[in-house]
Formats: C-alpha cells, sequence, structure tokens
C-alpha cells in the first residue's frame, strides 16, 4: 500500500501525515497537486492545513485543483480516500461526500481534543473500533461546522453515513460536547462508497505514542490492504 498524501499551497499536516503513516508501516509520499497522482498509488489522504489561505472559503480553491478530477476517478473505483480538516473541507467542496464545513459558531479558531462516539464500525476507517466506542482527538480549525440541508441530513442518517459525532466522555451526544455547532454533532462522515471518508478531527495527531495518544492509529489503519 502506498499512500499518496496530497499536498496544497498552504498544507501543513502533509508531513505529520506521512510520519504517523510511516509509524503504522504504511507507506506514504507527499505529492504535490500540480503532479497529479503517481501510478503506483493505493491510497489517497488530503491532510489538513489551510490551502490557499482558505481565500473564498476553506478548502474551495484546492478542490479545483486538476488533481482533485484524479482523486474522483480514484474514489469511484474503490481506492481509499481520507480527508483530514482541510482535507474533510476540501473533500466536502469536491462533492466526494455531502454537506458542506463552515464558521464554527464561536468564529474562533478552536485547537483542543475532543471525544467521538463511533457511529460505524464497518468502515475501512472504523472497523478497529466498536460502534459505540468513545475516542479522543484533536480538532483545529476556524471552519470545521458541519452543515447540510435538513432533508439531505435525513438522508444521509437513513443512509448511515455518519462516522463519527462529537460527544462527552460517556458517550452521550449532547450540545455541551458539540465544539463547532455542527448539525447532528457529525464529525466525520463516508461518501458513495464507505472507502471515501472525511472527518475534521485529526487522527494523525494521536497516532504517536509519546503525543497526543494512539486513539487515531485506527483511522489511518483504514489504509492497510
Amino acid at each position: 500500500m502506498t499512500v499518496a498524501v496530497v499536498q496544497f499551497g498552504g498544507s501543513n499536516c502533509d508531513r505529520d501525515a506521512v510520519q504517523a503513516l510511516a509509524h503504522l508501516g504504511i507507506d506514504a509520499d507527499r505529492v504535490w497537486h500540480e503532479d497529479g497522482l503517481p501510478e503506483e498509488t493505493d491510497g489517497i489522504l488530503l491532510p489538513g492545513g489551510f490551502s490557499y489561505g482558505d481565500y473564498l472559503r476553506a478548502g474551495a480553491m484546492a478542490a479545483r485543483s486538476p488533481i482533485m478530477a484524479e482523486v474522483r476517478e480514484a474514489a469511484e473505483n474503490g481506492m481509499p480516500v481520507l480527508g483530514v480538516c482541510n482535507g474533510a473541507q476540501i473533500g466536502s467542496e469536491s462533492g466526494l461526500t455531502a454537506g458542506a464545513f463552515t464558521t464554527n459558531r464561536s468564529a474562533r479558531f478552536q485547537c483542543e481534543h475532543v471525544h467521538l462516539r463511533v457511529e460505524r464500525a464497518d468502515t475501512p476507517w472504523t472497523r478497529a473500533y466498536e460502534q459505540g466506542e468513545v475516542i479522543s482527538l484533536p480538532i483545529a480549525h476556524g471552519e470545521g461546522r458541519f452543515e447540510i440541508e435538513a432533508d439531505r441530513y435525513e438522508a444521509i442518517q437513513a443512509e448511515d453515513r455518519v462516522l463519527f459525532r462529537y460527544c462527552d466522555a460517556a458517550g452521550n451526544v449532547t450540545e455541551s460536547a458539540n465544539p463547532n455547532g455542527s448539525t447532528g454533532n457529525v464529525a466525520g462522515v463516508i461518501g458513495d462508497r464507505a472507502s471515501v471518508a472525511v472527518l475534521m478531527p485529526h487522527p494523525e495527531r494521536a497516532t504517536l505514542p509519546d503525543i497526543g495518544g494512539t486513539d487515531g492509529q485506527g483511522v489511518l489503519a483504514g489504509f492497510e490492504a
């Protein structure tokens, strides 16, 4: 498995992602978006950061890079694709998943650890967990609030596309546990295929035992063959 970690102007979590994947024994290389996907690509990670300075809105400009047409085609063909933070914004802007990520309810950048409840345990990104399990990952975003039209939200719930929800330490999905005002406390969703997912929290920052814990390892393990 070779994961292409796509780097845009303003990406700043690409090296973290490569190191975290390497810690799990997964080969990964940074790929500059203008160079396109290498032929040997087996998985794609869209990392966090501030692509193009979040001009227009977060992820909007990177979503229009030519490489994203390749990413969409790869996703449609079943290749595992994961978008994290800014990568989630790029993914939703590209139509990989439903909804959008907008300015936090607080209108401030927020950097803290949060609790997440695993809503599905039958996807590549969650098979290391149990359904209903609570994990802890850090967030670091100013535009992380998941928004979606009411009828589309009902649809993704009916289609079981919610991957993680913000919760308290006991797994209760409450308003006080919602750090950014996301609809339904949604922290991560999957696309048309379970092999495609986006989430706002950073699993790569909770992968190395000495910094940030290891709860994120299971998410990144979704790239393992």
